[in-house]
């Protein structure tokens, strides 16, 4: 088994469904009492936030970069970064080490490719809608057609994921809003729907979903297991 190296804390609620997801899959494989070889290395989370607001996504990826390093010289065959907007700053980690990294876009767009969906909505923070380091993977590698949400509706989400969700908060008002913010792209052709937040899975319940909903944690998770595990 190969070991699994995570940069995690960001924010850290879903960091540990990472960490879950990870070990339920490794035993579900090899059965018995197997778990999964894995190093975390996790960052305080004010600091990426204050650098992410402040628009400074080069100290972003310095710190990312160093995170990676130390996975790679603590004996990690591979990294993941346990969060879909740090993702924008993916090109420091993948020059900083020799190991693969693990993109969470390319992961989602496969899952996506293997449901036959051609047109999806996409909810996350305002740099993972707004920005193209996660849209181009999805519309150039995989070809799919990517919604999101208008102008209101992309602020609403920003609030919720950063006033709320990286703290641990989660409620029925807000989760209503994302389901409402779901409808309404679904009725512009979405066929499915991608949680572009790790956070957003445990807010919304795919069984509320009238669409195929994706889980960016849970696949990011299966991708590095079946890495491990190959």
């Amino acid at each position: 088994m190969k070991t699994i190296g995570l940069i995690g804390g960001m924010s850290w609620e879903s960091s540990k469904i990472y960490y879950q997801h990870i070990n339920e899959m490794v035993r579900e494989q090899l059965g018995g009492s197997h778990s999964a070889k894995s190093v975390l290395s996790s960052v305080d989370f004010d600091e990426i936030e204050r650098f992410s607001f402040s628009d400074d996504w080069n100290r972003i990826g310095e710190s990312m970069a160093d995170h990676a390093k130390k996975l790679e010289l603590a004996g990690s065959d591979m990294v993941i970064l346990c969060t879909n907007t740090i993702h924008l700053v993916s090109d420091a980690i993948v020059n900083a080490v020799e190991i693969p990294f693990i993109h969470i876009a390319t992961a989602t767009g496969e899952a996506i490719q293997k449901k036959g969906l051609k047109k999806v909505a996409l909810l996350g923070t305002k740099f993972t809608m707004e920005k193209d380091f996660y849209t181009a993977i999805l519309q150039d590698t995989f070809g799919l057609e990517v919604l999101v949400p208008e102008v209101e509706d992309r602020n609403l989400l920003q609030s919720i994921i950063y006033d709320e969700l990286v703290k641990g908060v989660f409620t029925s008002v807000s989760k209503d809003v994302c389901l409402k913010i779901i409808k309404k792209l679904e009725a512009q052709g979405a066929e499915g729907a991608i949680l572009g937040c790790t956070e957003l899975p445990l807010l919304i319940p795919a069984h509320e979903v009238t669409i195929p909903t994706f889980d960016t944690a849970k696949i990011h998770a299966q991708k590095a297991v079946e890495f491990a595990l190959s």
